[in-house]
């Protein structure tokens, strides 16, 4: 059995984890995911339905971390997976912490400033000042540096990126105008080159007749 992607295209949890496998050039069958009508064989796995999830011979990765941490074991390319995850237990507690940050503290601001007529406790531009505490301090760390941990991607910048792209997305003339140059060339870094390009590429929603789709 190959190992298979269920995946959808815009999430951002799908995005690191397609752009990751992307990187390191581990090889899995993708099969895109309508969440409105998801696909029988995923939900016969049983358990949680979200993606992305990822699905080996003996495994099941639920999560994009945990593709992500899966995929480091699976590349050949040793070069680039010590790129993104040092060895360094300093380095990676580091990278930990930014991580955390953006799934813990940032995407619940982030889903309230993208959906805030769900939340009219506050007006939406409070919950964008709530999602900017991220933003500013990304910010400081960009003015000193290229990337969050010093001169080269890292799973810090990929596992952040895309939840800084959605936030950029809601309102596009504002976050042009913000006070956040360098946190804007950073994303722009991502979203020009040809890996995200692949990353994003549409594929029809799954189903068992089609042929294999392989990615990257």
């Amino acid at each position: 059995m190959s190992v298979v992607l269920y995946s959808f295209r815009r999430c951002p949890y799908a995005i690191r984890a397609r752009y990751t496998l992307d990187m390191l050039q581990v090889r899995v069958q993708l099969r895109e995911v309508v969440l409105k009508n998801k696909p029988q064989a995923l939900l016969d796995l049983g358990g949680r339905s979200t993606v992305p999830q990822l699905v080996t011979q003996d495994e099941r990765y639920p999560e994009s971390l945990d593709i992500i941490f899966w995929a480091l074991r699976a590349t050949q390319d040793q070069t680039t997976a010590q790129q993104l995850w040092p060895q360094s237990a300093t380095t990676q507690a580091k990278i930990r912490t930014w991580l955390s940050y953006n799934d813990h503290c940032f995407k619940p601001w982030l889903d309230r400033y993208k959906y805030a007529d769900r939340h009219p406790e506050h007006p939406q531009s409070y919950y964008r000042q709530q999602g900017e505490r991220f933003l500013q301090r990304l910010e400081q760390r960009l003015t000193a540096q290229t990337y969050l941990m010093g001169q080269k991607v890292s799973l810090a910048d990929i596992g952040v990126f895309p939840f800084i792209r959605q936030f950029a997305g809601v309102d596009h003339a504002w976050f042009e105008q913000a006070p956040y140059p360098k946190l804007r060339a950073w994303l722009e870094g991502f979203m020009s080159n040809e890996r995200f390009a692949r990353v994003m590429q549409k594929f029809p929603a799954w189903d068992a007749s089609q042929a294999v789709v392989y990615f990257p």
